[in-house]
């Protein structure tokens, strides 16, 4: 193991179990960024060394220089790179545009988000799990489709698309949501489209289809009056359907049809 002796940017520290090990740091636009530790105090001062070259004034070091064998974590390329180039540092792994910017998981797997969603992504650190983004919020891994009104059953290309193709790209005007409401999906027949209702009890309950998502929506809602009405104690989500009076929702709420199984739940 190297000692730290008089390398720039390198610390030497000792974990509670006594071990030895060596921080490495940059101080930048009057900034003090940790670069990460290490178990070998050669290996910090060449991240050091590496970090400095990429912040150095007329550096051309870009992105794409980045190689996986490099000491310096790709995150902390990202996040310095930003900060050269953009002025604004970030302690997540993003890279500004002039009206959007990216969200670097890896070199190969970029996300795309509106300069709106800045904020929010610079305090929140989004994780992978198969095929779904998560950050981690009070405590909770929130899906952030959510943020977005994509609902966690959503279906692509039946609940929502993204219009130019791309499942990474999260800007709102690449959104486009069929559908909104809680226990609600659309049902393609033909060359048209209604709306199907289901409700979880035990498994999933079809409520009816429908014309409309507002009246699948409502549908849904009322099931979920009739069954706890009957007894069944759940807390069910209600939908909340804009542009329709009391009236005018009390209406259609009675006349709705709901399917007997719902209505008949505890005589099965």
């Amino acid at each position: 193991m190297t000692d730290a002796g008089h390398m720039e940017g390198v610390y030497q520290a000792t974990k509670k179990s006594g071990e030895i090990y060596y921080r490495s740091s940059l101080t930048y636009r009057r900034r003090h960024i940790s670069l990460g530790s290490y178990r070998d105090a050669l290996l910090a001062h060449l991240a050091y060394r590496t970090a400095s070259r990429l912040v150095a004034p007329g550096s051309e070091l870009t992105l794409e220089d980045y190689r996986p064998t490099s000491v310096l974590g790709f995150e902390k390329w990202v996040i310095l790179l930003n900060f050269r180039d953009n002025g604004i540092y970030l302690g997540t792994p993003i890279y500004i545009r002039p009206r959007f910017f990216y969200y670097y998981l890896s070199p190969d797997h970029v996300l795309k988000f509106d300069t709106d969603d800045l904020f929010y992504y610079a305090s929140h650190k989004i994780m992978r799990r198969g095929g779904h983004y998560f950050v981690s919020d009070y405590g909770m891994q929130v899906n952030i489709a959510s943020r977005y009104g994509i609902k966690n059953y959503a279906v692509p290309g039946v609940d929502y698309k993204f219009r130019n193709g791309d499942p990474t790209d999260f800007r709102r005007e690449n959104l486009h949501i069929h559908n909104t409401y809680h226990g609600v999906r659309a049902v393609a027949e033909g060359t048209s489209c209604r709306y199907s209702a289901r409700i979880h009890v035990k498994g999933y309950y079809k409520v009816g289809t429908y014309d409309t998502a507002a009246e699948a929506a409502i549908a849904y809602n009322k099931a979920a009056d009739i069954l706890e009405k009957n007894g069944l104690r759940k807390n069910f989500l209600r939908n909340y359907v804009e542009g329709l009076s009391p009236a005018a929702y009390a209406e259609i709420y009675s006349a709705l049809p709901v399917s007997s199984k719902i209505i008949h739940y505890f005589s099965e």
